[in-house]
């Protein structure tokens, strides 16, 4: 595990005395597509770093069963920061969306370095504020656009590396999952998919979109600026 995750954002350009703590500290482990590992009692004691595979976290309205996907983890990200934070139990369901590998560290270990580490500060706290832009995109996206520029949106920023908790994030998700990013259903996503195919400007395969016309796309973007 270590040489895999010594190519982790985290840990590059650290001092060497950092990354032999990390290692001394970090515990490999495995969890299984569709696995609920992680609860919020858990998340009192660790903190996780994703090295392989996808995590989802969300939110469930049980009377209802409507979900809303917040982030879906991907290599480098860390959880739960908030918990981390506050100290507190963070009201959050956990899913594995693919087979995945993680890194479970002491959480006190990590509020250590956060205190006592200019290495691991610089590195944490521009994560932290990457996590709240995209909350409060998230929370914009919802409440002033419907969802079909929503997904728009989402198509744009998939291919955007300045947006990390979206970039790449569509490569092998299903309908139904980008639904839940979205905040709607998986039927209303298909038809969205099916007009902006119409339009000739977007190819779709199995859990592949492909947008063809990036430029005509991008002023649909514009236009909902302008609304």
């Amino acid at each position: 595990m270590k040489s895999n995750s010594k190519q982790l954002e985290l840990l590059t350009n650290t001092t060497k005395t950092f990354e032999d703590e990390f290692y001394k500290y970090a515990k490999p482990m495995e969890y299984e597509k569709g696995a609920s590992p992680f609860f919020p009692d858990d998340l009192l004691k660790y903190f996780y770093i994703l090295v392989d595979g996808k995590i989802k976290t969300y939110q469930l309205n049980f009377e209802t069963n409507k979900e809303q996907t917040i982030f879906i983890y991907k290599r480098g990200d860390m959880f739960d920061v908030i918990t981390l934070l506050d100290h507190k139990t963070h009201d959050i369901i956990y899913e594995v969306l693919e087979d995945c590998k993680v890194l479970q560290l002491p959480i006190e270990r990590v509020r250590y370095w956060l205190q006592n580490d200019q290495t691991f500060n610089q590195k944490f706290f521009p994560y932290l504020a990457s996590q709240m832009r995209h909350t409060e995109e998230l929370a914009t996206d919802l409440a002033i656009y419907d969802t079909k520029d929503r997904l728009i949106n989402l198509l744009i920023d998939n291919l955007n590396p300045n947006k990390p908790f979206k970039y790449n994030l569509l490569q092998n998700l299903s309908n139904s999952e980008i639904a839940k990013l979205l905040g709607t259903v998986r039927h209303v996503v298909e038809r969205t998919l099916k007009q902006l195919k119409a339009d000739n400007l977007i190819e779709t395969s199995r859990r592949n979109i492909k947008i063809t016309n990036f430029k005509k796309l991008q002023e649909k973007t514009s236009q909902m600026l302008l609304k």
